[in-house]
C-alpha cells in the first residue's frame, strides 16, 4: 500500500508526539521500541538507530531487535553497523533463518568485501530466497568465477525460474561467458530490469543496431542510475552515431561506476580520442596504465597518442611492452603498421595517422578508433 502525504503527516505528528513523551520518560524500553520503529516506518533510520542504541542501553538488545537495527541500518547507509548486526544474528539463527544471511553478505557486498560475502550465502539460503541466488551468481561473476557463476546460475534458475533480478544476472554472465543465446533468452524473460535491458542493448550493440542499443541502455538508465554497463553502452552507441564527445561523457561515467573495469577506461579514451581531444585521451589511457600497469592495450593506447604527438621512439618503445604483454593486443598492432609506414618522419607518420584511424574497416563501416573504443564492454 503506497503512503497518501496525509498518512505520512499523521505518521509524523505520532513520532513527534513519542518523542515529547520519551522526554518525560527516557529509559522507558518499551516506548524507546515503539518510537523506533516509528522512526524507520517515517523514513528516518538515523533517528531510529539512535533509539535502539538507547534500548541497548537499558537492557541488551534481542536478535530481533539487533534485526530491526541492522535494516535500520541499511537505509541510513551505515553498512559497517549493519554488518555488525546481521552478523550476530546470523551466528546465532544459522540457516534456520535467511533474511539475516542475505542482509549480511548485501552489506558485506556493499563494503567492497565480495570474499566474505559470497559463503553467507550458503546454499539452502540462495533456493530459498530469489535475491540470495541473484547476489551469489553476482558475487561469483564479480570474482572471475565465471565456470562457477554459470553452474550455479544454472540450478538457481530451476529453483527461481521467474524472478527478474536472478534472470537479469544470469543474462550479464551469460554475456561475458560468451553464451548469447543464453543471454538474449533469460533477458528476454525477465521484464523491464535493468541488467536486463542492458544486455539486451550490449547485444544490439553487437549487431551494429545502434538505434536500438541507445534506445535500450536509456531504458536501463530510467529505471536505475548506477549501472555502469548501461553508461559504457549508451556512450558506445553515441560513437557509432559520430556523437563523439558526448559518447566520452557517459563512457566516463561508466568507467567511474566500475572503479578498476579497463575496458571502459581504453574505451572512454577512444571515444575522446575519436572527437580529437588527444590531451584527455592521454590523461584517460594514463589512468588506465595506472590501474594495472601489466594491460597491453593502455601500452598500445599510449603508442598511438605518441605516434600523434610525434613523439615515435617513445611509441615504439610502448608498442614492445604492448606486444610482450599481449602479442595479439590490436592497439599496439595498429601502432606498429603506422610507425613501419612512417618510417621514422614524424610528419608522415602524422599525415598517416590522420588518415588511418578514420578510414572505414569492414562493411559495417566502423573506423579503426570505433573498434578500439568497443573494447569497453568486454
Amino acid at each position: 500500500m503506497t503512503m497518501t502525504d496525509g498518512d505520512n503527516e499523521a505518521l509524523l505528528r505520532k513520532l513527534a508526539a513519542r518523542l515529547g513523551f520519551l522526554k518525560q520518560d527516557p529509559k522507558n524500553r518499551r516506548l524507546l521500541l515503539e518510537t523506533a520503529d516509528l522512526a524507520l516506518e517515517a523514513g528516518d533510520p538515523d533517528q531510529a538507530i539512535a533509539l535502539l542504541e538507547r534500548a541497548g542501553q537499558v537492557d541488551s538488545l534481542s536478535f530481533s531487535e539487533l534485526n530491526v537495527l541492522g535494516l535500520a541500518a541499511i537505509k541510513a547507509k551505515r553498512f559497517d553497523l549493519a554488518v555488525e548486526c546481521f552478523e550476530t544474528v546470523a551466528r546465532e539463527t544459522g540457516e534456520d533463518e535467511p533474511g539475516p544471511r542475505f542482509n549480511l553478505a548485501w552489506s558485506l557486498a556493499v563494503l567492497s568485501r565480495s570474499e566474505e560475502a559470497l559463503p553467507v550465502l550458503t546454499d539452502q539460503t540462495a533456493r530459498i530466497l530469489p535475491q540470495a541466488a541473484t547476489l551469489k551468481v553476482q558475487l561469483l561473476h564479480k570474482l572471475g568465477n565465471l565456470d562457477e557463476a554459470m553452474d550455479q546460475a544454472k540450478q538457481l534458475l530451476e529453483c527461481h525460474p521467474e524472478h527478474p533480478g536472478l534472470l537479469g544476472a544470469v543474462s550479464v554472465l551469460a554475456i561475458d561467458c560468451e553464451d548469447l543465446e543464453l543471454a538474449a533468452e533469460t533477458a528476454a524473460r525477465a521484464g523491464e530490469q535493468s541488467d536486463a535491458l542492458t544486455t539486451l542493448g550490449t547485444l544490439a550493440l553487437g549487431e551494429e543496431d545502434a538505434a536500438t542499443a541507445r534506445r535500450v541502455f536509456e531504458r536501463a538508465l530510467a529505471i536505475r542510475q548506477d549501472v555502469p554497463r548501461a553508461w559504457v553502452g549508451r556512450g558506445l552507441a553515441k560513437l557509432l552515431d559520430q556523437d563523439p564527445l558526448d559518447a566520452a561523457r557517459d563512457i566516463e561515467k561508466g568507467a567511474e561506476l566500475f572503479g578498476d573495469h579497463l575496458g571502459s577506461w581504453i574505451a572512454a579514451g577512444w571515444a575522446r580520442f575519436v572527437g580529437q581531444d588527444y590531451a584527455e585521451a592521454r590523461r584517460i589511457f594514463e589512468h588506465a596504465l595506472a590501474l594495472d600497469p601489466t594491460f597491453s592495450e593502455a601500452h598500445g593506447s599510449m603508442a598511438v597518442i605518441e605516434i600523434q604527438e610525434g613523439l615515435l621512439s617513445s611509441a615504439a618503445e610502448r608498442v614492445k611492452v604492448a606486444t610482450r604483454l599481449d602479442r595479439n593486443c590490436f592497439s599496439a598492432a595498429f601502432a606498429r603498421t603506422l610507425l613501419a609506414s612512417a618510417d621514422g618522419d614524424q610528419d608522415k607518420a602524422r599525415v598517416i595517422f590522420e588518415k588511418a584511424v578514420n578510414v572505414p574497416i569492414g562493411k559495417d563501416g566502423r573506423t579503426i578508433a570505433q573498434s578500439l573504443a568497443k573494447m569497453g564492454l568486454r
